[in-house]
């Protein structure tokens, strides 16, 4: 008898950004194909937010701005295999990595997952930097106002999440 493994839903936050082509129609694309996925629930998505495009050397007024949001599921597939799933969300919209922080066409980051901990070399969670960048914190707020960051607190305490270079974008909700 074959044994099956018992799979149970967790909640997850990501993030998703573009600064490359029609940035808005990318993202409404991307939401809609996470909800598409098999074994997840897309629960909520915030607004729009546009951004700066920061790069290694930070903020680059030069490059493209960013248009962000976050969405939060629910899902059944590990940490990986939603990865996976997002990694091949992005590489359909064209997703280039030449660059490390360069211009995309989209990223999708796993901000948190459950409250899980997680450090391999895919995948580092909660997601390392997010506490420091208000296109993450200020979105997320927006659906979630009690939010915390494992090890960091509540996401409203968090210095990023005032931060005034986080313009809303104008635009009808993404679901």
């Amino acid at each position: 008898m074959r044994e099956q493994r018992l799979r149970v839903e967790l909640p997850a936050v990501l993030s998703l950004g573009s600064n490359l082509g029609d940035r808005e129609a990318t993202l409404r694309a991307a939401v809609a194909e996470i909800a598409a996925l098999p074994q997840v629930t897309v629960v909520a998505a915030s607004g729009l937010v546009e951004t700066d495009a920061v790069k290694l050397d930070g903020v680059d007024t030069d490059a493209p701005a960013y248009l962000n949001a976050v969405v939060t599921v629910r899902t059944s597939l590990d940490p990986d295999e939603l990865l996976s799933a997002l990694g091949a969300i992005e590489q359909e919209h064209g997703r280039v990595r030449d660059e490390r922080w360069g211009d995309r066409t989209l990223d999708i980051d796993i901000v948190d997952f459950g409250g899980l901990r997680v450090d391999t070399d895919r995948l580092t969670l909660p997601h390392p930097r997010a506490a420091e960048r208000g296109f993450v914190l200020v979105p997320w707020l927006e659906i979630e106002p009690h939010a915390a960051l494992l090890a960091r607190g509540r996401v409203d305490q968090l210095p990023a999440a005032t931060l005034d270079d986080v313009r809303p974008y104008p635009a009808r909700p993404l679901l």
